[in-house]
């Protein structure tokens, strides 16, 4: 994690949403809301962790931003510059990269290890010479542990780990300012899960990079994040800095995902209460009225099916979407005193 307070935005997402049609009957559709309405920053040199229940829009929010779903509507700024056009997209695109979740079916089984870190330096033409680009390939090979003998075998004949390491060069070919991390360990043991994180550490402080950093583990997510975002069914409800959202939950929703996280201190674990949520998720096709967390949400009273919560600063870069922050806040202080 790098200093990141007094920098400038790099990119600004603005009310972005991102809808599917599904069919529902004959020659019905209906608007799957993947993503709706969500709006954030990320500064340069930051990782904003984003956390959520699957199916919550975390992924195709990552893959909005970076075009690989055309955004229903909403801003996307980088650099100062909104991203419009074609044109816009493709220099974007030398600029942003991503990490695929897996590995193994993210890498094409028909290409060496060279070919597929080089497959970016070919489509942007970033090399002059073959021995340019072999060099180059070497060099990315290098930033993540592999060594030259690895370059022309299959993505196959490696593990896990190793596997991902070639999809994290590859997204370093082009030279880029900014990474979406689309949990990137998540299918990899737990002891290489380490590994590949501190080497995500390693490579923001070398390159300067910049991470939107998706995940499920949020013990993952405090060690490599400035800020984390939580997200349920298509919203953002709340968003602060890494160990703000830790030690000071505001959100219902983000107090429950919080007690689930094991402690490895006993005395501490048997205090911690778990907050266990009835009923399941609804389906993004019938999400509820208004705030779509009412339906699991202990604190729920009538306003809540009224109108959807603003999503608003309540303290110094701490926002949450909630109808009845100051309720949650004095029931759990009521709680810890008891």
């Amino acid at each position: 994690m790098s200093e990141v307070s007094n920098k400038k935005n790099l990119l600004e997402i603005k009310h972005l949403k991102e809808y599917f049609n599904v069919n529902v009957g004959f020659f019905k559709t209906k608007p799957l809301k993947a993503v709706d309405d969500v709006s954030f920053t990320i500064k340069k040199g930051e990782t904003l962790g984003l956390v959520g229940e699957s199916g919550c829009g975390k992924t195709t929010v990552g893959r909005t931003i970076l075009n690989l779903y055309k955004p229903t509507a909403g801003e996307i700024w980088y650099d100062g510059k909104q991203i419009k056009t074609k044109e816009d997209i493709k220099e974007f695109r030398k600029k942003a990269t991503m990490v695929f979740q897996d590995p193994y079916s993210s890498l094409n089984p028909r290409m060496t290890v060279s070919d597929i870190i080089g497959e970016p330096l070919d489509i942007h033409g970033l090399y002059k010479t073959k021995e340019e680009r072999r060099e180059r390939i070497l060099e990315l090979m290098s930033y993540v542990g592999l060594n030259s003998e690895h370059a022309s075998r299959y993505a196959h004949e490696f593990s896990g780990g190793q596997r991902q390491r070639i999809g994290i060069a590859r997204s370093l070919a082009v030279n880029p300012e900014f990474i979406v991390c689309d949990e990137p360990v998540s299918a990899l043991d737990v002891s290489i899960q380490a590994q590949v994180i501190n080497m995500f550490d390693e490579l923001q402080d070398k390159l300067g990079l910049t991470y939107l950093f998706i995940a499920h583990d949020l013990l993952v997510v405090r060690h490599i994040s400035d800020r984390i975002a939580v997200m349920y069914l298509g919203k953002m409800v709340e968003l602060a800095d890494a160990e703000e959202i830790y030690n000071n939950p505001l959100h219902p929703y983000s107090k429950s995902l919080l007690s689930a996280v094991p402690v490895p201190d006993p005395k501490i674990a048997r205090a911690n209460k778990r907050i266990v949520l009835s009923g399941d998720i609804p389906s993004p096709l019938n999400a509820p009225s208004g705030c779509p967390f009412r339906t699991r949400c202990p604190y729920a009273q009538e306003d809540c099916a009224m109108s959807m919560p603003e999503f608003k600063e309540v303290s110094s870069g701490h926002f949450v979407a909630c109808h009845h922050i100051e309720d949650v806040a004095k029931i759990q202080n009521k709680i810890v005193l008891n």
